[in-house]
């Protein structure tokens, strides 16, 4: 199946990039910008905007912030990942505290996950 996205979406993914977290800056430039196979950040996927994407492994990379551990965020996050598995997509999530405190073990589970699941991409 093609991935759609909003093309309304595209101006916020721009400025998104222009304003990432701390935790996003550090793994995009600390990692995933030199990265084989290629990331995106801030990649318009359907009517959401995903943290990281890498096409070739059909990966996403999701930073989350406290928001995302309440009741309803957990379950936005269901719903919203659903949607993106509809994509043949994988998403792997991480909290802002693992990018601060573990951001090799981070850089590591990124680099086994395509590894494991997508070998031949790289």
């Amino acid at each position: 199946m093609p991935i759609k996205y909003l093309a309304a979406l595209v101006p916020l993914a721009k400025k998104l990039r222009r304003e990432m977290t701390p935790q996003e800056k550090r793994l995009w430039y600390g990692f995933l910008a030199n990265f084989s196979p290629r990331f995106q950040r801030q990649k318009a996927i359907d009517r959401f905007i995903v943290d990281f994407y890498c096409y070739k492994a059909k990966l996403i990379v999701e930073i989350d912030g406290s928001q995302h551990y309440t009741e309803t965020g957990l379950a936005y996050d269901a719903e919203r990942e659903s949607i993106l598995n509809s994509y043949g997509l994988s998403t792997i999530r991480f909290s802002n505290h693992d990018v601060n405190e573990n951001f090799e073990d981070v850089c590591n589970a990124i680099s086994q996950f395509i590894q494991k699941t997508a070998p031949k991409v790289r």
